[in-house]
């Protein structure tokens, strides 16, 4: 049989496949995504469930013309394999390659690089209107949301809008009964309800268009037909949430029979207003492993497929920053059952399954609602509690208001424990945690941490779970490093000094305390005497060693694998500005003013200097322009 896949053009071709062709293209798309999982970790079990939606919506739409958001990116796997970019595939999540979530910059096709979850229906409800402004009514527009991201606040927020909106809106509701993990709460507990509704095909078409007819308000018959018709909907398909917010709802139908998807695909578009599509996928769909074990298949290890099973290629390799963080949190719970846990869908990605099952009755997953787990927080703090909110970085962004808000101004003891804090590699730019020391340390009251090695994890938890004031610490998505020391007790505002040089001063900010160490061992072997400061404290600043260094150094850099704008290395600056200290021999590097790409850390680290030998040839090049030579005491010493 002859393969289409590899050679489809333009997701055009597919209006004119019947269905065994688009089901033949389904298994060439899943045989693509394992192909891929043989070579890197890539996001897998999500793209298997929203294959045959995939082609469903490209073969009944034009989203050349029409509007397409998938909310979240990471199963765009399948759009970008019929959008044009199959040649380019292979290199998926690596640098230079294809982007592992939308990338308007690749193709049309992609709105939005969606990285965050929960903004689809807010940001086509906004297109939609826009649409409408310039008289291309004619353009629909389809926002595909999944059952995990349905609780975000701002989801509630954008139907509020639709409620009060006439206009034409089509969501897909991807209900496949997980987030990474499963889900939680009360909407799951919904949505399992209509799951289980034994109308599983949904209305009818004909049902629809009788009920379409049928008008709300009216004289006494027409009151007594909608009311009818408000049973027969209920007793239909039970979705009233959905319809209170002024969509028409429609299924649940089966997400996998592209058939009946392109059936229920073309009824909704015929129909005026606000539409919501309930869509019944499985993660995994098509793979028996990732089916029976989606939540490890999220992002899996590279792995070699032999029949229905898979080997992991590579060793288990050395604990991660995130088994650290999760070992420190567990042994804080033994020690004192005032310490909880809160997290935000990410069970999995920070690696509190053992911690759930160990304290079920303080471990708090809020579902992927940031927002809501700092106010949260905030409110156990304030009975007594001790809570830690463990999020990634990149996701307690959202939650920006609240921490200034309900936790910062009240002055509430909630620690902060930011995992994938700086590069996040092949996730690329919507998942770099590179923003949190500068949204941080702007709030009163806060004190922000920055653990040099894995080692620091711990006693800076111990630390700020006895410190009567917010507290946060971060840690990247890497391996684990512990320095050879006997690590100093951790007291507020206080560095540590690991070398106290006479040529140059690198003061470091976090994880890249080790490159710091080796290259200022290298620059010892050619005669240059740098010394290094783990500072441990981005706030407050340890002032007393920070304006040693600044006064007696011909030159200091500092290094933080965070934004320059308004991270360490300014709040150095601003503190050497404010005692009247000259800065002008100060070089900083950390993240320029830029969107970092996708690609490994080590080659991210390396293009911005923040790898040894980066730090190395910095410090050597200020050791010219200052004068300093090997051997040479420094005329700027103060003695």
């Amino acid at each position: 049989m002859a393969k289409i896949l590899s050679q489809l053009k333009s997701p055009k071709e597919l209006h004119s496949m019947s269905v065994a062709q688009l089901e033949q293209v389904a298994d060439e798309i899943r045989e693509t995504l394992c192909g891929l999982l043989s070579t890197r970790s890539a996001h897998f079990a999500s793209n298997l469930g929203v294959v045959e939606l995939c082609l469903a919506l490209h073969s009944t739409y034009d989203f050349a013309y029409d509007r397409l958001i998938w909310d979240t990116g990471h199963q765009i796997y399948p759009q970008k394999l019929i959008t044009g970019r199959y040649d380019e595939f292979p290199g998926i999540r690596t640098r230079g390659g294809l982007m592992g979530y939308p990338n308007p910059a690749e193709s049309e096709y992609d709105l939005f690089v969606t990285g965050h979850a929960g903004c689809s229906v807010s940001t086509m409800v906004g297109i939609r209107s826009g649409d409408d402004l310039h008289n291309e009514s004619d353009r629909h527009a389809v926002a595909v949301i999944g059952d995990g991201a349905l609780p975000s606040g701002i989801v509630f927020e954008a139907f509020n809008n639709v409620a009060s909106s006439k206009s034409n809106l089509l969501v897909v509701l991807n209900d496949n009964e997980m987030s990474i993990c499963p889900r939680v709460g009360g909407l799951a507990k919904y949505l399992d309800r209509l799951r289980s509704n034994r109308a599983y095909s949904g209305f009818k078409s004909e049902v629809a268009n009788v009920l379409n007819r049928v008008p709300v308000f009216g004289d006494p018959t027409e009151r007594l037909l909608a009311q009818i018709k408000e049973g027969v909907k209920a007793g239909l398909h039970g979705g009233m949430m959905f319809e209170e917010f002024g969509f028409r709802y429609f299924g649940p139908i089966d997400g996998h029979n592209v058939a009946i998807v392109k059936k229920y695909l073309k009824m909704v578009k015929e129909i005026e207003g606000p539409v919501l599509l309930h869509v019944i996928t499985s993660k995994g769909h098509g793979f028996k492993p990732a089916a029976e074990d989606p939540v490890f298949f999220h992002t899996p290890p590279a792995f070699e497929q032999k029949d229905d099973t898979v080997v992991p290629k590579g060793g288990g390799g050395a604990a991660a920053y995130t088994n650290f963080a999760r070992d420190a949190i567990a042994e804080q719970m033994r020690k004192n059952d005032k310490v909880t846990v809160i997290t935000a869908a990410m069970c999995q990605g920070n690696k509190l399954e053992p911690v759930r099952e160990e304290f079920p009755d303080r471990f708090f997953d809020v579902g992927i609602c940031e927002s809501h787990a700092v106010a949260f927080a905030a409110g156990q703090a304030k009975t007594g509690i001790r809570p830690i909110v463990d999020i990634y970085s990149t996701f307690l962004q959202r939650s920006f208001d609240q921490i200034f808000q309900e936790v910062c101004l009240q002055n509430l003891p909630v620690v902060f424990t930011m995992d994938r804090a700086g590069l996040t590699a092949p996730d690329g730019p919507t998942h770099h945690g590179t923003f949190d020391f500068a949204y941080m340390r702007i709030f009163p009251n806060m004190v922000v941490m920055a653990p040099g090695d894995a080692c620091d994890i711990r006693l800076m938890l111990d630390f700020a779970l006895k410190h009567d004031t917010p507290c946060s610490l971060r840690y990247p998505k890497d391996t684990a490093i512990e320095l050879p020391r006997d690590a100093q007790a951790v007291e507020l505002g206080k560095a540590e000094i690991f070398a106290w040089g006479n040529d140059g001063m690198i003061l470091c900010a976090g994880t890249p305390l080790v490159n710091c160490i080796r290259a200022a061992e290298a620059l010892r072997k050619e005669g240059l005497d740098i010394g290094v400061v783990s500072a441990r404290f981005v706030k407050p600043l340890d002032t007393e060693t920070i304006s040693k260094a600044l006064k007696e150094m011909p030159f200091v850099v500092t290094v933080e694998e965070g934004m320059l704008m308004g991270g360490f290395g300014s709040a150095v600056l601003e503190h050497g500005s404010s005692v009247g200290i000259d800065c002008s021999h100060v070089h900083r590097i950390g993240i320029p003013d830029r969107f970092v790409e996708h690609g490994d850390r080590a080659e991210l680290f390396a293009e911005l200097k923040l790898d040894a030998n980066g730090i190395a040839e910095v410090c050597r090049d200020l050791a010219r322009q200052t004068g300093v030579s090997s051997g040479q005491e420094s005329s700027r010493a103060v003695k």
